[in-house]
This record gives structure tokens, C-alpha cells and sequence, in this order.
């Protein structure tokens, strides 16, 4: 059963309400994204016997201080340890645009390739992250990839994804028919609409963060400040957790 906070103005442990298996579409910028994002939404989601597909931007390659490695190698240490994270999960597809890291913009092409992944994967719902979040918790800068990539992946959801004559040379050149995506889950953001309780999940959250060797350093000090964002009216001895989403319903 839903649980209304009036006050905070969002609604708590919502069920998604969903009848059938659906087909679950993250599009994020990088490798951890999905996992620090809403990793633990998406074991509930996978658990609950849901297909979930990544397609990231990005291979991450410029997220290192180490100066004896190159981008190309980054590259691959970042494919592997996400595909590693991702099974952590229960997610088997990985997919990568391998746009340079750090360099996003929310631009034709962009949406263009965006537009491509939605019409190739057919996803009942997508995941993606708030293009208006400009800080993030209050504390530190979001990377200008995650807003670029946010507000790409909602302009190819609505329009260009759904109709026909948006880069026809999808249609008529790869075959790709306009698909429509029933319901947007924006994460990250400031303003979220839906709160999933995912305490049972967060856990294996933090087991998958572990994958991302090259991104996490200290992996205790990842648990610890992990396993402080439990919810306000919790306690250390019985933590709960939440990832909340502003959710759009399309259709």
C-alpha cells in the first residue's frame, strides 16, 4: 500500500504496480552510475523478475589521478568492472556508446544515438538521470555528463523516439520502428515523486560498488559512508534505506 507524505510532498514506498514482466532501460553516463545512482532499485527490480538492460555514454575513461594509464586502458578496466557490477545486480546486458568521458553535450548526435538505444531495446520502462540537478546532496557539483545525458535521454524519449519522421535514417536505413516508453524514472534528482524502500537491496548496493576497484578506493570507507544514508527515521541498529525518482507516466 502507498504511503503519502504531505508534508515532504512525496510519496513513500510506493509499489511500482506493475502487472507483468518489464523491460527496464538505464541510460546513464558512466560505469557506477547505475550502481550509486539506484543500484538498489535495480535488485529489486531484477529480484522481482524484471529485465533490466544498461546502455551507458560513456566508458568513463578520464576518471583516474593514476597518470601511468592511459584512456584506452581505463576504458577497458571501466567495461569490465562494469559488467562485474552489473551481475552483482542480475544485470546480464551492458551495453556502451563510448563517447569520450567528460565531454557530453546534449546535442543532435546525442539524442540521435539515445534515440537509437530506446528504438533497439524497446523498453517498457527507462531510467535515466535529472538534468536539473546541479549539486548534488547539497555538497559537490554533478558531473555536467550526468546533465547532459539526462537531458538528452528525456528529449529522445519525447519526441524523437516515438515518431517517425524524427531521424528517419533510423527507420529507413536500420529498420528501427518509433517506440513508445511507458514510464520515465529520473533519478538522482532533487524533486522525487516516488521513494522505493529497498533496505533488503542495500547490501548488495554496496557489493556491487565494490567492483568499481578503480573508482572506489577505500572500500570500507565506501561501506561506512554508504550505510550512513539510511533514512532519517531509522536507526544504525535498524537501518532503512530509500532511492527515490521523479516518475513521469506516459502512457
Amino acid at each position: 500500500m502507498s504511503v503519502i507524505d504531505k508534508q515532504a510532498g512525496i510519496i513513500k514506498l510506493v509499489p511500482e504496480g506493475w502487472e507483468s514482466q518489464q523491460r527496464i532501460l538505464v541510460v546513464l553516463a558512466h560505469p557506477d552510475d547505475p550502481e550509486f545512482f539506484c543500484g538498489a532499485s535495480i535488485h529489486r527490480w531484477s529480484v522481482a523478475g524484471h529485465e533490466v538492460i544498461y546502455w551507458l555514454v560513456t566508458c568513463g575513461d578520464k576518471g583516474t589521478p593514476d597518470r601511468s594509464i592511459s584512456s584506452q586502458q581505463l576504458c577497458g578496466i571501466r567495461h569490465a568492472e562494469q559488467r562485474a557490477a552489473a551481475a552483482v545486480l542480475g544485470v546480464q546486458d551492458v551495453r556502451f556508446m563510448d563517447y569520450p568521458d567528460g565531454y557530453l553535450v546534449p546535442d543532435l548526435n546525442l539524442r540521435r544515438d539515445i534515440t537509437r538505444a530506446i528504438r533497439i531495446a524497446r523498453p517498457d520502462i527507462l531510467v535515466t538521470c535529472d538534468p536539473l540537478t546541479l549539486y548534488s546532496g547539497g555538497v559537490r557539483l554533478n558531473h555536467p555528463d550526468h546533465r547532459a545525458v539526462g537531458q538528452a535521454t528525456l528529449d529522445a524519449v519525447y519526441p524523437a523516439a516515438r515518431d517517425y519522421l524524427y531521424f528517419p535514417e533510423l527507420l529507413e536505413k536500420e529498420g528501427l520502428e518509433p517506440h513508445i516508453v511507458r514510464e520515465v524514472w529520473v533519478a538522482g534528482t532533487m524533486e522525487p515523486s516516488v521513494s522505493l524502500d529497498v533496505t533488503e537491496y542495500w547490501e548488495t548496493k554496496i557489493q556491487a560498488l565494490y567492483e568499481h576497484n578503480s573508482q572506489i578506493g577505500d572500500p570500507q570507507a565506501l561501506a561506512e559512508r554508504m550505510r550512513s544514508r539510511r533514512t532519517p527515521d531509522s536507526s544504525t541498529e535498524t537501518p532503512r534505506y530509500e532511492e527515490g525518482f521523479r516518475r513521469i507516466v506516459l502512457g
